[in-house]
């Protein structure tokens, strides 16, 4: 068996059919990693401090030294797991490894060595997940065929964006990859949003897979923050002058939508997102919404709410060239109409 130094744009391509093993810490791998990803860690947090403390205060010799210690005790039990990980891996072949570390220096050089001895075939990854980031942060930079799906609050822009992926559309969800979705009531009822890092990671597959399939890529329209992450600059000003899809459906049809949408949540969940806005909300309506939730009355605490973000979002759009802007009413919330 051999070990092959490959390019990131090649080890990003063909470790998708492959085991692909991340030898950093656990928090490393914990604050970001490549999808697909198993953490199969060389050190824990605290020997790779100690490594790192020696190769700077002493010599690149004397941290070896120390990870050799570290490591030795370990390789039998990496073994046992990566077998472990192959026997339950779905894949045609289990005799390839994929591996990389920070910088692909020693820490993947060490683990590619032992899997090479017991009989792997390995590939490591040239400048590692540092050279992986640039990859990913270039991926924004290149010219993409955007449209955004746009309109007012209540209007299942997201329900229509998964139906036109159903479709055989190419769509890339900003809100589903950054657990959140949108406005101070976005957080409630989802999973613990991702880095901002591991966010433009995860984007950066989402629009390579959307890429592949050769057609204009379908986005939410979003401000350029969600939740607790950023769209990419480069990616957001493209949103932004991208051809924008105006969704027009009626105030009463979208309040009831969201009062189906956000009303079988906590009320001191929707409170609490409510007072996040007081400010620009203003007062006495921040007031009278808390007063209407806490009597349970949803549909005229969000009908204060819509009012608001309709405003903002009418703001924002006027931000629009006209010609980039295409209104589409309907009198009804209606799929199939829709996606015509």
């Amino acid at each position: 068996m051999t070990i092959t130094r490959i390019s990131c744009k090649q080890f990003i391509e063909q470790s998708k059919q492959h085991l692909l093993l991340d030898v950093r810490s656990p928090s490393e791998f914990a604050h970001a990693h490549m999808p697909g990803a198993i953490n199969l860690p060389l050190f824990t947090d605290e020997e790779r401090k100690v490594v790192g403390t020696l190769y700077k205060q002493k010599s690149k010799e004397a941290a070896i030294k120390e990870g050799l210690v570290f490591f030795g005790v370990k390789m039998k039990s990496m073994i046992e797991v990566v077998e472990q990980l192959l026997a339950t891996a779905d894949l045609s072949d289990k005799k390839t490894l994929f591996v990389h570390c920070w910088r692909g220096g020693m820490r993947s050089a060490g683990v590619a060595w032992l899997l090479d001895l017991y009989g792997y075939k390995v590939f490591t990854l040239q400048g590692g997940y540092k050279a992986y980031r640039q990859t990913i942060l270039q991926c924004f930079e290149q010219n993409l065929p955007l449209k955004i799906l746009g309109g007012q609050t209540g209007t299942g822009k997201t329900e229509i964006l998964l139906a036109l992926k159903q479709a055989g559309a190419a769509t890339v969800d900003l809100e589903a990859l950054a657990h959140h979705r949108g406005s101070s009531f976005g957080a409630i009822g989802q999973s613990t949003p991702p880095t901002q890092e591991q966010f433009e990671n995860n984007l950066a597959l989402s629009l390579q897979e959307a890429l592949a399939l050769n057609k204009p890529i379908w986005l939410e329209d979003e401000s350029q923050r969600i939740g607790n992450v950023n769209i990419p600059k480069a990616l957001w000003l493209q949103m932004r002058n991208a051809p924008l899809y105006y969704l027009d459906l009626p105030f009463e049809i979208r309040l009831d939508r969201i009062v189906v949408d956000y009303g079988c949540f906590e009320t001191e969940h929707l409170i609490a997102a409510t007072e996040r806005i007081k400010k620009r909300l203003g007062g006495l309506d921040c007031q009278r919404s808390i007063d209407f939730l806490t009597a349970a009355n949803f549909k005229e605490a969000f009908r204060i709410l819509l009012l608001y973000y309709d405003k903002h979002y009418w703001l924002a759009t006027q931000k629009r060239s006209d010609a980039s802007v295409h209104n589409i009413k309907f009198e009804q919330f209606d799929l199939p109409l829709i996606l015509k």
